[in-house]
């Protein structure tokens, strides 16, 4: 009898789950499930460790030489900590609303559940308005980094074309994803993506070693509070990544099992950019301070060139992942999202690339852009929301007392609960979004005076006989040519 349902309700204390079971497979589709459907725990953290580390690695070393060694490495472990207790904090809410709504007897299996949604059913519509508008916003510029950061990296192997070409180019490339159905069908892709990233690393982290450090090498950071907020929100963005959450949580077969995932996809992500982004600073020092891609001050080599290429493949998956919750929202809106047609959806997902190729194209100012959205969106939407969000939804005792998930005891309950919430929202409003928005957006500011809107080629180097702009305390000098590395007077390794 069992073996003839196909869907089996499976109660789990208070929340109800839906799995599959008892349909037959054949080698086709049992080969296409494990490369292309996943809903496992380890899909999960695979997305979230993918999704958390992309060409903000190739940022960090720039943000350590605004901060200093000491505070780039501090500030790393308290944004990773602060990051991975408002995932949790997300993840308590959706269960909470999605059981909340299964008691209703609402069913989900053709409907994605979004961050907006969670608030709506908790908190009303006004949350829900405030919820989806810094989301969206977040995810639309996060999209337009990863496109940024394409430009940049496959400059410093082919540098035949300008930058803004190369925008053009690879946001065709991206526009691809709105083929990719949901956060289940990324697999595959999360896998690889977390071993391209591994590779560039620890590419970093090696190469720097055995370059040594230049001659002259100065490590002055932190100089400036500008610069030093600067630093600060690139790595308030760097852990800001759960902005997809929800949607992953809800490919997973038992979104219950998320709660620690994502803690533990930040340890992971913690031996790649604390490595790398140390020894970069190490090797080059202030020098970074002009240079916000590591790349550009690394000698041209086979190694490197597959660094590239491995994180130009990463960035096009971590546009789907920025960009699907973005095609969620748009189907809804238009009336798409329950179609069973692939090709129908993804013809009407693409207006959702034209506006993120335009702005790319506009502000193509690889480094400060992820400070600047770190400051002004990732503030609010991964960490002050949440946690206030978190505190107004179980403010009654009645809702503390019924609620599904109830907080561990080793934080102190609900006491405890509450402090940290609080601590999060008076920290991230003040520092993140109050200093770090004043100085990224001074930095941001900067970058356009000096480069201008539409920039053909930011911090590519002058062609022959130009004059490079005077040198700033901001990152405006031009980088050196990827094939005409600067001579740094050192005898180093070509890895």
């Amino acid at each position: 009898m069992a073996a003839d349902k196909v869907v089996e309700t499976v109660v789990v204390g208070n929340y109800v789950e839906m799995e599959t079971e008892g349909k037959p497979q054949n080698m086709k589709s049992k080969l296409s499930s494990f490369f292309w459907h996943g809903g496992s725990v380890y899909d999960a953290w695979f997305s979230c460790s993918s999704n958390q580390v992309a060409q903000v690695l190739l940022t960090l070393p720039y943000s350590f030489s605004q901060l200093g060694m000491l505070s780039g490495i501090l500030f790393q472990l308290f944004y990773g900590l602060l990051g991975s207790w408002t995932a949790y904090l997300i993840s308590i809410l959706y269960v909470e609303y999605r059981t909340r709504k299964e008691r209703e007897k609402v069913d989900f299996r053709n409907h994605v559940i979004q961050w907006f949604e969670v608030l709506d059913g908790l908190l009303g519509k006004h949350w829900r308005n405030v919820g989806l508008a810094f989301n969206c916003t977040f995810l639309l510029f996060g999209s337009v980094i990863q496109l940024i950061a394409c430009a940049s990296n496959i400059y410093y192997i082919n540098d035949n074309l300008d930058k803004r070409t190369w925008t053009y180019i690879f946001g065709a490339c991206c526009a691809t994803t709105v083929f990719i159905p949901s956060f289940h069908n990324y697999r595959i892709w999360s896998f690889l993506g977390l071993l391209m990233t591994t590779y560039t690393a620890w590419y970093l982290t090696i190469a720097s070693l055995l370059h040594g450090q230049v001659e002259g090498v100065k490590h002055a950071g932190p100089t400036k509070l500008v610069l030093y907020f600067t630093g600060a929100t690139n790595i308030l963005y760097t852990f800001g990544g759960h902005a997809v959450t929800v949607e992953i949580m809800h490919a997973m077969w038992k979104p219950q099992k998320f709660k620690a995932i994502y803690l533990l996809a930040t340890l992971y992500v913690m031996t790649l950019t604390l490595p790398s982004a140390a020894a970069v600073y190490w090797a080059f020092g202030d020098m970074l301070l002009n240079h916000s891609n590591a790349f550009s001050l690394l000698p041209r080599s086979p190694f490197r060139d597959m660094a590239v290429i491995l994180m130009l493949i990463h960035q096009f998956i971590t546009f789907g992942f920025a960009c699907t919750p973005l095609y969620f929202v748009w189907e809804k809106a238009i009336g798409m999202h329950e179609c069973k047609s692939l090709c129908k959806r993804a013809a009407a997902r693409l207006p959702v690339v034209i506006p993120i190729w335009f702005l790319a194209i506009v502000f193509p100012f690889f480094g400060p852009i992820n400070s600047t959205v770190g400051s002004l969106l990732v503030s609010f939407t991964v960490y002050i929301i949440p946690a206030l969000a978190h505190i107004f939804t179980f403010k009654s005792a009645a809702a503390r007392e019924n609620a599904v998930e109830q907080p561990p005891k080793f934080v102190g309950r609900w006491v405890g609960t509450y402090t940290i919430n609080v601590f999060v929202v008076v920290w991230v409003l003040v520092v993140g979004f109050g200093f770090g928005g004043w100085a990224s957006m001074t930095n941001f500011i900067h970058q356009i005076d000096t480069f201008g809107l539409f920039t053909k080629c930011y911090q590519c180097p002058p062609p022959q006989g130009v004059l490079p702009p005077p040198p700033h305390s901001f990152n405006t000098t031009v980088a050196p040519s990827p094939h005409h590395q600067p001579s740094f007077n050192h005898t180093h390794h070509n890895l």
